[in-house]
């Protein structure tokens, strides 16, 4: 990275969220809702033939319908996958919220039988949003999260940086692999692919593509690539990273208050090659505080971030030039946005996932071989109708499913579009019951307990 010559007397450090949106910059018992092993008692009805829900009356199964058609592909005039599936056979279903459903299925596949759990949400009456501990750099179980928004249901995200085994000394942050955005507003970018968790990527997918909801209110898969840069008076310098756990070889990354005190240690360890490679050595930061340069130091730090504060990392090539271009005193202006590669409307929420859907079809190269605990996301009808997947834990259903299964039955329950998120022991589904204080956890989480995740994405039913 080389300065242009450019110089700037701006001091302020300025976030953008899409292509118009701009911003300043314990884990408990599960709750089960009955077994999940074998088939269910009664007949299987197909969402949207008529059928009761278990337990509930004629006008309140009625009631779901509507909100329920999308899932089986039955409703009047959908388009995609929706309208050339017969849809999945659902062992139960319930109205949670207005344009919010769910129902539960049992599916056979490679390795036995896998019961799983769906979230159906009808954009016209209801929202979504990424759910946060408060900090990229955080965990928390996916019901702690749907409480303290007081969501309708909700699901686990991204995979994230949950182990550093090979890192001896280095903790590990808990932060997700892509990017997140939250209520509008950009919170993080996606780390190096070869540094993110979760299984290899499929030929083409990157740690950058995303699910996400737009403002209006159409949900829809795309990249998010980080676009920033550091002005000084000595020149301007790429951006390499933003609010992320690992930086790419020779980058320098911005981290803000949204980054949480967790330390910056991994943030230069591994490589653009090897998620196990070593943690670098050549390292400075550089503090720059409402627009001005105010403390430097070798090593990378930790420690809450107090807003309109920015710390400057580099590792390698990207230390030396912030030595060479900042010291204490100067004023510098750090801007970062996260600009989508498809869509020209700015995003509500987004959630870093490889894609397993597009229009209705699976792309090549998606695993055929290893089966799991999955969690995915979909959208159909033309991006109206958002699906939420969960599966129960290898104890109670088996083995669960490949990457290439998933694609196939999230596109029986009516997506076009879907993406595949954090799955084993973080596959988790909410729901919250009409009146009640806090979320029951639909599904059966392998271990049999929830594990603290990084993100989640929210249901939220129209006030």
């Amino acid at each position: 990275m080389t300065p242009d010559g450019r110089t700037s007397s701006s001091t302020t450090t300025t976030t953008r969220t899409g292509a118009r949106g701009r911003t300043r910059t314990g884990t408990g018992p599960v709750a089960r809702s009955g077994p999940r092993s074998g088939p269910r008692s009664g007949s299987a009805r197909r969402i949207g033939s008529g059928a009761r829900g278990r337990g509930r009356g004629v006008p309140a199964a009625a009631a779901a319908l509507a909100a329920l058609a999308a899932l089986a592909g039955t409703l009047a005039g959908a388009g995609g996958a929706a309208a050339r599936t017969a849809g999945m056979p659902y062992d139960r279903v319930e109205r949670l919220a207005r344009g919010v459903t769910y129902g539960e299925f049992t599916v056979a596949a490679s390795q036995g039988a896998v019961h799983g759990h769906v979230l159906a949400v009808d954009l016209r009456h209801a929202r979504a949003d990424l759910l946060t501990p408060g900090a990229v750099a955080a965990r928390a179980a996916v019901s702690r999260l749907a409480d303290a928004r007081h969501a309708v249901g909700a699901v686990n995200g991204d995979f994230f940086d949950i182990t550093e085994d090979q890192h001896p000394g280095v903790a590990p942050t808990g932060s997700a692999d892509g990017p997140e955005i939250a209520s509008g507003r950009a919170l993080k970018a996606a780390v190096p692919d070869r540094q993110r968790f979760g299984p290899a990527l499929p030929p083409g997918a990157t740690a950058e593509d995303v699910l996400g909801v737009g403002t209006d209110h159409r949900a829809r898969l795309d990249r998010l690539t980080l676009t920033g840069e550091v002005r000084t008076a000595r020149g301007t310098y790429v951006l390499g990273g933003y609010n992320q756990y690992a930086l790419p070889d020779g980058g320098i990354g911005a981290y803000t208050s949204a980054w949480g005190a967790a330390s910056r240690a991994r943030a230069v360890c591994g490589s653009d090659t090897s998620r196990g490679a070593g943690c670098s050595t050549d390292t400075y930061e550089v503090v720059v505080r409402h627009g001005r340069v105010t403390e430097a130091a070798g090593p990378p730090g930790g420690g809450a971030i107090p807003a309109g504060t920015t710390v400057l990392l580099g590792r390698d090539a990207g230390a030396d030039t912030l030595r060479a271009a900042l010291r204490i005193g100067d004023r510098a202006r750090v801007a970062a946005r996260l600009a989508p590669a498809a869509s020209r409307v700015p995003y509500a929420f987004a959630v870093g996932g490889f894609p397993v859907l597009r229009g209705g079809q699976p792309p090549a190269g998606l695993d055929a071989g290893t089966a799991a605990t999955r969690t995915a996301a979909g959208s159909g009808h033309r991006g109206r109708t958002l699906y939420l997947l969960a599966l129960d834990g290898g104890a109670e259903a088996g083995a669960g499913l490949t990457v290439a299964e998933l694609a196939g039955v999230m596109r029986r329950i009516g997506a076009d579009d879907a993406v595949d998120l954090d799955g084993g022991g973080s596959t988790t589904l909410v729901t919250r019951a009409a009146g009640q204080p806090a979320v029951t956890v639909r599904n059966h989480p392998s271990g049999g307990a929830e594990r603290p995740v990084a993100n989640a994405i929210g249901v939220f039913a129209d006030r």
